[in-house]
């Protein structure tokens, strides 16, 4: 598989992705305002490297990707809940996403609140619905807690918290790794995971996959940090320099920015490695990598 091959993996998948988590929420027998309010977040657009994640592993595995994309389409789910409840007022009052209204601007506080419920739950309805052959109950069961820990408060909950608590103060690099491995991280690895559970991985290439997770959440998290800096304003979608405005720990303040981009190359090298380690047809996994690296949003 090549860069163009790729780029078509990556137009297929996206685009079936947008279309099955539409069609799961019609699916649902709820009240329509909250059906819509769900979908509208789920509309905003985005890279939807999480899902692509799912079935980029799986396709390293030669597995039938249909296997995974109830999966792929939950975690995304999560991810968009996660996006209405930063938004709302008490936590970072926003009231753009994506160049459109936040979801609680739309459809007032209480129906974001309860969207984003909504999302995360059916998520797990979603994964433990499945219905291909190739997904027994005992994946389902694994995908269920992979999951749910990374979601939670030992996954992106508490590191939400974490960088809540660190808002107007100088953390340490340590620290700064912790909010960023758990807030971004955790459901970037459980996606991969999700990928390798759905597989039948070998323990050692659950292992090597869960530390090429591990580098590329945080390498996602430095390009972030630094297109704050470099970025334009129509391509990253915020403010250049909002972070720094904001007065929050990133990794170009600890690192300096030459810093930062020499620790982003560090982590890119060591994912790549770690998927060498796996002995798969990881050419979809490394293009990830190197977007993640080259992204300019």
């Amino acid at each position: 598989m090549n860069a163009t091959s790729f780029h078509t993996f990556s137009e297929t998948y996206k685009q079936l992705i947008e279309l099955k988590i539409i069609e799961y929420v019609e699916e649902l027998k709820a009240p329509d305002n909250l059906k819509a309010a769900m979908a509208y977040s789920l509309k905003a657009g985005g890279k939807r490297i999480r899902p692509l994640l799912v079935l980029a592993v799986l396709d390293a595995f030669a597995k039938d990707l249909n296997a995974g994309v109830p999966t792929a389409a939950a975690i995304e789910m999560i991810h968009t809940y996660s996006l209405i409840h930063d938004d709302l007022p008490a936590m970072d009052d926003d009231d753009l996403r994506r160049g459109k209204p936040t979801n609680h601007k739309v459809f007032g506080e209480a129906t974001a609140i309860l969207a984003g419920d909504a999302l995360l739950t059916y998520s797990f309805q979603l994964i433990a619905n499945t219905e291909h052959p190739d997904v027994t109950p005992e994946m389902k069961l694994n995908l269920i807690l992979e999951i749910a820990k990374a979601a939670g408060a030992e996954g992106m909950v508490g590191g939400q918290v974490a960088d809540m608590e660190g808002e107007n103060k100088q953390l340490s690099l340590e620290e700064l790794q912790y909010i960023h491995e758990h807030k971004t991280g955790k459901l970037l690895m459980a996606s991969v995971l999700s990928g390798a559970i759905l597989s039948g991985a070998s323990a050692e290439q659950i292992h090597a996959l869960k530390q090429f997770s591990y580098h590329l959440g945080l390498a996602f998290q430095i390009r972030d940090d630094i297109l704050d800096i470099e970025g334009s304003e129509g391509e990253i979608g915020k403010p250049v320099g909002s972070d720094t405005g904001n007065n929050k720990s990133t990794y170009p303040s600890l690192l300096t920015l030459t810093g930062a981009k020499v620790r982003l190359a560090e982590h890119i090298k060591m994912a790549h490695k770690e998927l060498a380690k796996t002995q798969l047809d990881t050419v979809l996994l490394n293009e990830i990598t190197d977007m993640i690296a080259k992204r300019k949003s």
